[in-house]
Order: structure tokens, then C-alpha cells, then sequence
């Protein structure tokens, strides 16, 4: 009689042991668009109507704010905001823009505890992070203010880091970068009440220096706006001696191309 190793099948195995209690959690929560609702082939997943309405993020774009350019310019173009105004932060790269079926799936992870979309959405921001998760010494996300988490219960632009975290493998300082001012809700807010609202926000959390010293960080969030609040962190990494900063969204606003 053969003996079986049950070593090597253990994948084989797992699958077909919690194939029934898949197939049970598809009859009472069938497969649906994140977005949208309707029926679809599979979990995390949007319909094709969802996502013919996603505008990626693609080349050629903006090396150091990564706004789209309709036309290729060729290696290393820089748009007139760029020159006009350097952030504080060596580039920013966005999944998508922040309109149809995107604004959904941030309002359903920020505001409806859509926690489920995180994983999806993250991968989707590895992809366009354009090498920078890859080369980078650790994640960081903009953090939210105590009271805030508290009432919150959780913090969007972290649950987007721990999971590009698991799956790139890089680390993730969840707790290195702190907001020390409570803020106001930017929504709503111009441009000019965006910076002063965030001015002075973040600190570096003590005994937490040597995380960012000469490193090379990404700053994770979940939305690029007017940039207030990732230029304000991202000021505090460069004054604690990052090296390199990356900001790294899921989504961005954006009217066309340039």
C-alpha cells in the first residue's frame, strides 16, 4: 500500500476541506460588484460597467506629481505645477482618478466600514506605486487623530498599508508618524484652509527617529486632493531625515490630462 504525503497536497487539501463552507457563504452572500451590487463571478470583484468607468493612472505623466499628460513628452517630463511649486515629497503616484465607480469604492472603505475593500484596492495601488513599494525601506499611513480613530474605529489610509505591506512585504510603521492637532474636516475646505488646517499636525512619535532617518519612505493615503495633508507629513518625514518620500494614493482629483 502507498503511503500519502501529506505534506506536499496540504494546499490540495485546505481547498477541499473549506470548499463547503465557501460554497455555503456564496448561497447566503453571493458574489456581488463592490460598487454596483449586481451579481458577478466572484468576490472582490467589480461588473463590467463599474470598471469600464475606472480611469486608471497610466504613462506618460508628471515624474514628480504624477498628473497624466495626453500626449507623450518623453522620458522625465515635468508639468508647469511641478516646477512652479516642488512639494515636499520626491513624487506622488495614484491607482485612478477620484470620480464614477473610484469615489465609491473610497466613500465605501472611509465611511461605510467597507474594510473588505482594502485588499483589492491596495493591490491596485502597488501596481501603479511604479517601482517605489519595491525599493522603499518602509510604509508609512497619514494617521488619523486619536479622537478620531476613536470615533471612527479604524483608519482608511492604514488598512491600505497593511495590506500593500502583506502583500509586497515590506514593513509597515503604523505607529512612527502621528497626528498631534485634531483638524477639521477638510471636506469643504479651499485650498489655503486645507494648509492651515494641517499646519503643524504631525510629529514623529517619540523614540521613533532612527524609523526614519535616511530612509526611503512611501506615505500611504487614501485620497490626493489639493495635497495639503500629505505635503504637511510629508514636511515632518523630511525635517526627521527621510531620505526619499513617495506619496502613494488610491485615488486622486483630477479634472483631464494636461
Amino acid at each position: 500500500m502507498g503511503l500519502i504525503n501529506v505534506e506536499k497536497p496540504s494546499g490540495f487539501l485546505r481547498t477541499h476541506l473549506l470548499w463547503p463552507f465557501s460554497a455555503l457563504a456564496d448561497f447566503f452572500y453571493p458574489p456581488a460588484c463592490s460598487v454596483c451590487g449586481i451579481s458577478t463571478g466572484g468576490h472582490r470583484g467589480l461588473c463590467a460597467k463599474c470598471w469600464s468607468g475606472i480611469r486608471f493612472i497610466e504613462r506618460p505623466y508628471c515624474e514628480v506629481l504624477g498628473i497624466p499628460f495626453s500626449h507623450d513628452l518623453g522620458g522625465g517630463i515635468l508639468s508647469a505645477e511641478a516646477i512652479a511649486n516642488p512639494p515636499p515629497f520626491d513624487r506622488l503616484r495614484s491607482a485612478a482618478t477620484h470620480d464614477h465607480a473610484v469615489r465609491d469604492l473610497v466613500h465605501g472603505l472611509k465611511y461605510r466600514d467597507r474594510t473588505d475593500l482594502a485588499p483589492m484596492m491596495a493591490a491596485w495601488m502597488l501596481r501603479a506605486s511604479d517601482g517605489t513599494v519595491e525599493s522603499c525601506d518602509a510604509l508609512i499611513p497619514v494617521p488619523l487623530h486619536r479622537t478620531r480613530m476613536l470615533a471612527r474605529k479604524f483608519n482608511q489610509a492604514a488598512e491600505l498599508a497593511r495590506h500593500m505591506a502583506r502583500l509586497s512585504g515590506k514593513p509597515l510603521l503604523a505607529a512612527t508618524l502621528i497626528r498631534v492637532k485634531r483638524t477639521s474636516q477638510q471636506v469643504g475646505l479651499g485650498a489655503k484652509a486645507r494648509e492651515d488646517n494641517v499646519r503643524g499636525a504631525f510629529a514623529i512619535a517619540k523614540g521613533c527617529e532612527n524609523d526614519i532617518f535616511g530612509k526611503r519612505i512611501v506615505l500611504v493615503d487614501d485620497v490626493y486632493t489639493t495635497g495639503a495633508t500629505v505635503a504637511a507629513a510629508s514636511r515632518t518625514l523630511r525635517k526627521a531625515g527621510a531620505a526619499d518620500i513617495t506619496v502613494l494614493t488610491f485615488a486622486r482629483a483630477l479634472s483631464e490630462p494636461i
